[in-house]
């Protein structure tokens, strides 16, 4: 089994269905972010067009979007704009995430990450962590790749694949 296998197959949920890989990084435009998975194989993508190793994560993009809107926000998650689909592909797909959810992270302090988490965590009908100290971790990370999509002058992006 080569190395890109093992990692689907561990992915893998407990119904049987592959699990989705999701890869988030910055690009100045649509057209850069759609050469992205055509340039290298997902399983290679090391860097981003930020320069760095991207944000890889179990965590669907519309769940990051309803996430940041919701708790930081204030946004009824029913009022959650839909994600910008930029390429769709047999094995991939890119979607672009709106700046209006990496934006309000970047003035944000750690009362106001900390509040999010917890609105999160109590937010009925909704996918993405329960755990609020896991919220709070993930909206931190996404915190740090606001502020370098800033410093970039990027749009956040995210690649989908099996």
């Amino acid at each position: 089994m080569a190395q890109g296998e093992t990692a689907r197959a561990r992915a893998g949920s407990r119904s049987g269905r592959v699990g989705v890989t999701y890869k988030y990084f910055g690009a100045p435009d649509g057209a850069t972010a759609a050469r992205v998975p055509i340039s290298m194989r997902p399983e290679e993508l090391g860097g981003d067009e930020l320069g760095t190793g991207g944000m890889f994560t179990k965590i669907k993009p519309e769940t990051v979007a309803a996430m940041v809107l919701t708790g930081i926000e204030g946004v009824p998650l029913y009022k959650v704009p839909p994600l910008e689909l930029v390429v769709l592909h047999p094995d991939y797909a890119v979607v672009k995430l709106p700046m209006t959810v990496v934006d309000p992270l970047r003035g944000v302090g750690e009362e106001s990450v900390g509040a999010a988490a917890f609105i999160w965590s109590t937010v009925p009908d909704r996918g993405g962590p329960r755990d609020a100290y896991n919220v709070y971790q993930l909206l931190h990370e996404w915190q740090d790749f606001s502020h370098r999509l800033h410093e970039a002058g990027h749009q956040p992006y995210c690649l989908v694949w099996p």
